[in-house]
């Protein structure tokens, strides 16, 4: 890839810089939902233990206890809401615990990602917005010198146009906001770079980039469709006559569909070794969704984006009347 640099970095140096930055920040409120396995009660702890995030730990309080002494793990210094013993009780007393105002981020636990989203996505006491709910990898490809989104690989399974906008506004949003840097380069992604009525996704494509002319969609520079290798490879552009600021050069990778993205992630991940964090946006608050696949350092790069964003969103909130 043209967009490489001479000397790759070793996977995860992106993430210590993120990590860092949400280190300097003060710690956020994190509800975890159900964190009733190793490696999400883990996460969590291990998080808190950076001084990312202050947990509270919400599930069925005899299991998390047991895990926790099982993995030789301290629960002493962490808050647990006790529930009944289902995921979905879990995940509906943490919602409401963000309702009440005790966290600004909710993070999954050892529950089904369905289970969490359908509290999350409910039209009564849900966490539901004007902008519709998306999910974003946060990737550190060790051969690519950008942290690169890809979006939506995990939550919307065949987006319309309007849905495509708010997964695209979603992750500029995230990008701007969470220090990533400023007007980030927007590849929409299909098979080809051309527009063609026999590949539905191209039409889409230029539809997104004439929304951005037009301010529906703002903070970023669009471009597409363009292929894989058009977007990330600038050798690639240039063969191919495409002159653009984002083709070769790309930081947030949009996908056609859900099939697409998480091949596209998994393929990154298990070929390119890259760590992969996740965040749901579109939400009242950050939702950081793990995998029990995920490394500590991916989880708690996910802890970190969530925090920086729970920051940002903090700091630009108006200040009440005394």
């Amino acid at each position: 890839m043209s967009a490489m640099p001479a000397d790759t970095k070793p996977p995860g140096s992106k993430y210590d810089k993120l990590i860092a930055a949400a280190k300097d920040t003060p710690m956020v409120t994190t509800v975890v939902a159900h964190p009733c396995d190793e490696s999400s009660l883990r996460g969590a702890i291990e998080s808190a233990q950076a001084g990312i995030i202050k947990a509270i730990l919400v599930g069925p309080a005899a299991r998390i206890k047991d895990v926790a002494a099982k993995h030789s793990l301290n629960l002493s210094d962490y808050e647990i809401v006790d529930t009944a013993p289902t995921e979905a009780a879990a995940a509906s007393r943490a919602v409401q615990l963000i309702h009440e105002g005790k966290g600004e981020v909710l993070m999954k636990g050892s529950l089904h990602t369905d289970e969490i989203m359908r509290a999350v996505t409910a039209k009564e006491g849900g966490l539901r917005t004007n902008r519709r709910v998306s999910h974003v990898f946060v990737m550190d490809v060790p051969a690519y010198a950008d942290t690169v989104f890809v979006t939506d690989a995990a939550i919307n399974i065949f987006p319309d146009l309007d849905a495509k906008r708010d997964i695209v506004q979603n992750a500029i949003d995230l990008f701007n906001q969470a220090g990533f840097g400023t007007t980030p380069r927007v590849a929409i992604l299909s098979a080809v770079e051309t527009v063609t009525s026999k590949i539905p996704s191209t039409i889409e494509a230029a539809a997104l980039c004439k929304m951005a002319d037009r301010k529906q969609i703002t903070g970023g520079l669009l471009d597409g469709p363009l292929a894989f290798d058009n977007a990330i490879d600038t050798e690639a552009a240039r063969i191919k006559g495409i002159k653009s600021e984002v083709a070769g050069r790309a930081q947030i990778l949009v996908v056609p569909d859900l099939e697409s993205g998480n091949m596209l992630a998994k393929n990154l991940t298990y070929f390119a070794k890259a760590d992969g964090a996740g965040i749901v946006l579109g939400a009242r608050v950050p939702v950081v969704l793990t995998s029990r696949a995920d490394s500590a350092r991916s989880r708690m790069a996910s802890a970190a984006i969530a925090a920086l964003l729970a920051d940002a969103r903090r700091r630009k909130a108006p200040v009440a009347a005394a």
